[in-house]
């Protein structure tokens, strides 16, 4: 499947940072939650209908981000417990939680801007209207999910095995 993220990149990509427990490091200290946040996505967005996703993200998660010779982040990887989410229904206030589980993302960069990604644990993947003719969804993959964007932001899901769940239909 190939979507065009235009305009929805900046909230996909501050949701899929939340949703993989963003770029924490580890601390000697004990680890402090950051503080809960909302992401509103009007009807088409997420879902057909208005979405609201409360995302209340996790301190326990590690980064590495490995550099070429220039300094140029080349890969990067991230481990850990992911956010915990609530999914909202705006017109009902009907919800869908998700509890915080493990993931691993594992981001390649290429010199063009584009980048492969794979990710394992439980990842939610959110593609609007615009994106795909089918229709928006919002599904949470547990297992593994592969997805590359060129530097258009052309953004193509390569590969899925495990289960999927999906959240648009269970707050129909």
């Amino acid at each position: 499947m190939t979507f065009r993220t235009r305009g929805r990149v900046v909230a996909a990509a501050l949701l899929a940072a939340a949703l993989s427990g963003a770029s924490l490091s580890a601390q000697a200290a004990p680890p402090v939650p950051p503080t809960p946040f909302d992401i509103p996505f009007p009807a088409g967005v997420a879902c057909e209908f208005a979405l609201l996703v409360t995302i209340a993200p996790s301190a326990h998660t590690v980064q590495k981000v490995f550099t070429d010779a220039d300094g140029n982040t080349v890969r990067t990887i991230q481990a850990g417990r992911g956010s915990a989410l609530t999914f909202t229904r705006v017109a009902t206030g009907d919800a869908v939680s998700l509890k915080s589980n493990g993931f691993s993302t594992q981001q390649s960069f290429n010199p063009d801007g584009s980048y492969a990604v794979v990710n394992t644990g439980h990842t939610v993947i959110l593609i609007s209207e615009q994106e795909d003719p089918e229709g928006a969804s919002t599904t949470l993959y547990t297992g593994r999910v592969t997805f590359t964007a060129t530097a258009d932001d052309v953004f193509t899901i390569t590969g899925s095995s495990g289960r999927t769940r999906d959240i648009c239909a269970e707050l129909d």
